[in-house]
C-alpha cells in the first residue's frame, strides 16, 4: 500500500512528549510531491467503546460534561486500553465503573477506526452488547455523570444539537443503527 500513488514516506520519528495518555513526535516525512520535514504526530493510546443496546432499543449512556470542548452531552462508556489488556474487557470493565451495569454475554466487535488520521493515532474499538445486568452505583468518581438509557430513535436530533460528545459514541451509534439497515 505504500507504493501506491500520492502515498508519503517516513523516515524514523523522534519523541518530543511522552506519557501515559499522548505522546507527541516528529516524524521524518516526505510528501508525494518530494518535499521533506518533520511532521507533528499525536498517539493516543487504544480506547474501547461499550455499545449496550436493550429490548427497548435504547443505549446505555452518560450525560456528562468535557471540559475541553466546554460541552455538555451523551458519551458512550468506555476508556483506555492498559497494556496487556484487551480491548473487549476494557470496554466491559469501564462500562460497569461508569454505569453500574455490567454486559452480560460476549460482546460482538461492532467496528474499530482512526478518528483523525491525518496527524493523530488514536484506534477505537467498539464492542455491542445486547444485554446488562445492573450490580449498583457507578464506581468510578472521576467520569461522574447521569446514567441514561437513551431511546435510539433520538440518535439524530442528539447528533445535530451536537449532545453526542465525540467520535467514539457518534461513530458507534451511527454506524450500529446503519448496519441495522442490511
Amino acid at each position: 500500500m505504500a507504493d501506491e500513488h500520492g502515498s508519503w514516506k517516513t523516515f524514523g520519528e523522534r519523541l518530543v512528549y511522552d506519557n501515559k495518555w499522548v505522546k507527541v513526535g516528529l516524524t521524518d516525512v516526505e510528501a508525494p510531491n518530494g518535499e521533506r520535514w518533520d511532521y507533528h504526530v499525536v498517539h493516543l493510546a487504544r480506547i474501547a467503546i461499550a455499545l449496550i443496546v436493550n429490548d427497548q432499543d435504547e443505549a446505555l449512556m452518560l450525560w456528562r460534561y468535557r471540559f475541553a470542548t466546554e460541552q455538555w452531552g451523551y458519551e458512550l462508556l468506555g476508556g483506555m486500553v492498559d497494556d496487556g489488556d484487551d480491548s473487549a474487557g476494557t470496554a466491559a470493565r469501564e462500562a460497569a465503573e461508569e454505569s453500574g451495569w455490567q454486559p452480560v454475554g460476549e460482546p460482538e466487535h461492532l467496528v474499530s477506526f482512526e478518528p483523525l488520521p491525518g496527524q493523530v493515532t488514536a484506534p477505537v474499538d467498539v464492542y455491542l452488547w445486547r444485554q446488562a445486568e445492573h450490580i449498583g452505583d457507578p464506581t468510578d468518581t472521576e467520569e461522574v455523570g447521569r446514567v441514561e438509557w437513551v431511546p435510539l430513535s433520538r440518535v439524530n436530533e442528539l447528533a445535530r444539537r451536537q449532545e453526542l460528545l465525540g467520535s467514539g459514541t457518534l461513530v458507534s451509534l451511527l454506524y450500529y443503527l446503519n448496519s441495522r439497515r442490511t
